[in-house]
């Protein structure tokens, strides 16, 4: 019924908009150029990495649950990224392309070259107050991004990790007021660009509510829920704050809480629940260099996504301390990062399980 309200209201403002256009070029002038010049950019980035883990675990995954670092005394490949943009005054065409194992770990449901598609959508802009786009876009739950040039830590969070990566639909952006935006959308399932199943093809609804009172401080509330190919159903919310201290101190907060019913095949389950909550505090006392602190707690005691495969649910509290040194469009990031669960998780070269992982990361990444 959402959905179907959804599709009617983005009807009835393209067909507002068609109407204002319609009027608009009956009182130009027949002989005026009312097309604007487009303009096109290349930008992209590349990184790399090598890590090390304090309690030198022999086998995958070393100590390493989160996305795109799960390597041990390693040097490793990050992601060579390439985006292309072709903008005009009501258009915006965006090829988003990725190579190497970060990308492969992003579009992990693609193959062959499908799998470089990082981001690929056309977004058209009828009127100042309204943007609509299709196409694949990367989500916008979450503080973190899969680019590593857009992150000031190099390592990724659990709940990056055990959320979504991207989504395939339409969606459109509504700016209420300078203060207030919102936008809402359809999509294929989480992470699919088509979908796996005909038998099972739902459609997940978007949402996201942005609010700005004034320059130092911002409120993010975003949802995604539907029902994915295994026939499991998900509803995830996610609230992001970010406070501006000062020129040079931010905190950010990010919180992030997902209910799954799985699939029993007969049924849907009884719900459970994951959770995260993470705050980052971000210092930079130079233009050339800056701090930031993640203090991170990944809740997954009921085993749907890190304790999956262990006897029994349990927790993470993880802090990972980063240095940014910049030098022009270069970046190297030193990192040292220190987790603890509540449960034994972690594997010591000896083959002991503890409940402490140290590891630390050193990482150059070029943005151009």
């Amino acid at each position: 019924m959402l959905r179907k309200i959804f599709l009617g209201i983005l009807l009835f403002f393209v067909c507002s908009s068609s109407d204002a256009q319609s009027d608009s070029v009956k009182s130009a002038d027949p002989g005026s150029d009312t097309t604007s010049k487009p303009s096109f950019s290349i930008t992209g980035a590349v990184d790399a990495y090598y890590r090390y883990d304090f309690n030198d675990p022999v086998d995958k995954p070393y100590n390493s649950f989160t996305s795109f670092t799960k390597t041990q005394n390693s040097f490793a490949l990050g992601m060579a990224n390439v985006k292309f943009e072709l903008q005009t005054k009501k258009t915006d065409v965006v090829a988003d392309l990725g190579f190497g194992p970060r990308e492969e770990e992003f579009a992990y449901n693609d193959e062959g070259i499908s799998q470089a598609i990082k981001q690929l959508y056309i977004s058209y802009l009828p009127n100042s107050w309204l943007k609509l786009t299709a196409g694949t876009w990367a989500t916008h739950l979450n503080y973190e991004l899969a680019d590593a040039f857009a992150n000031r830590n190099y390592s990724m969070s659990y709940y990056f990790t055990y959320g979504p990566f991207s989504h395939t639909g339409i969606k459109a952006d509504f700016a209420v007021s300078k203060k207030t935006a919102f936008m809402i959308g359809v999509a294929n399932a989480t992470d699919y660009r088509l979908p796996p199943d005909r038998q099972i093809n739902k459609k997940y609804l978007l949402a996201q509510f942005t609010y700005n009172p004034n320059d130092q401080l911002q409120l993010m509330m975003n949802y995604v829920a539907g029902q994915a190919p295994d026939s499991s159903k998900s509803c995830i919310g996610n609230v992001i704050i970010t406070d501006k201290i000062s020129s040079k101190f931010n905190v950010v907060y990010n919180g992030i809480l997902a209910n799954v019913k799985q699939w029993d095949g007969v049924k849907n389950m009884k719900t459970k629940t994951w959770w995260g909550s993470a705050f980052y505090f971000n210092y930079d006392p130079e233009s050339w260099f800056g701090l930031t602190l993640r203090t991170e707690y990944f809740n997954d005691h009921q085993q749907l996504n890190l304790y999956a495969e262990l006897p029994s649910g349990g927790s993470v509290l993880s802090n990972t301390l980063s240095a940014n040194f910049k030098v022009e469009g270069l970046t190297f990031i030193p990192e040292f990062r220190f987790d603890h669960a509540n449960v034994p998780l972690f594997v010591k070269k000896s083959g002991e399980i503890i409940r402490d992982d140290a590891s630390c990361i050193l990482a150059v990444v070029y943005k151009f």
